[in-house]
């Protein structure tokens, strides 16, 4: 079962983590795979581009993404699973849900966010475009 796991460097998003590792384990099977993933929203920096280069925002996103998949990397090395890693750019989740459409995933999992129910309902949360508009099973983690 190949399994995509989003990260964003906050605790739900590595309790997500966890529950994949879990659920891995649970599942072995000789095809069972997690790859993380980790977006980051540009359209505030595109401004930024121009005063100091699109390589250098570039750069920032990456070194963050990769600041962000650490301690998951880190806990899968630990477990003794195997994974993958994806950094990209855009709206957070379509990015996801493109991920997981192009990859073939099976299952995506992913960390809700402790947003108030008002905020929820009038901006939406990533993991609630994610639950809506994918066409893999989606597991929302607290």
């Amino acid at each position: 079962m190949k399994l995509l796991v989003a990260v964003d460097g906050s605790k739900n998003s590595l309790r997500a983590v966890k529950y994949a590792a879990k659920l891995a384990h649970l599942l072995r099977t000789s095809s069972n795979k997690i790859t993380l993933v980790s977006v980051h929203d540009d359209t505030g920096l595109r401004h930024a581009r121009a005063f100091v280069g699109k390589a250098e925002v570039a750069d920032y996103l990456r070194e963050l993404s990769e600041k962000e998949l650490r301690p998951a990397r880190k806990l899968l090395k630990d477990d003794g699973i195997g994974y993958d890693m994806e950094i990209r750019t855009g709206h957070v989740a379509q990015e996801i849900i493109d991920c997981a459409t192009a990859g073939g995933f099976d299952l995506i999992v992913l960390g809700s966010k402790g947003r108030g129910a008002l905020a929820d309902l009038l901006l939406g949360s990533v993991a609630q475009r994610v639950l809506a508009n994918a066409k893999q099973p989606v597991v929302i983690v607290k």
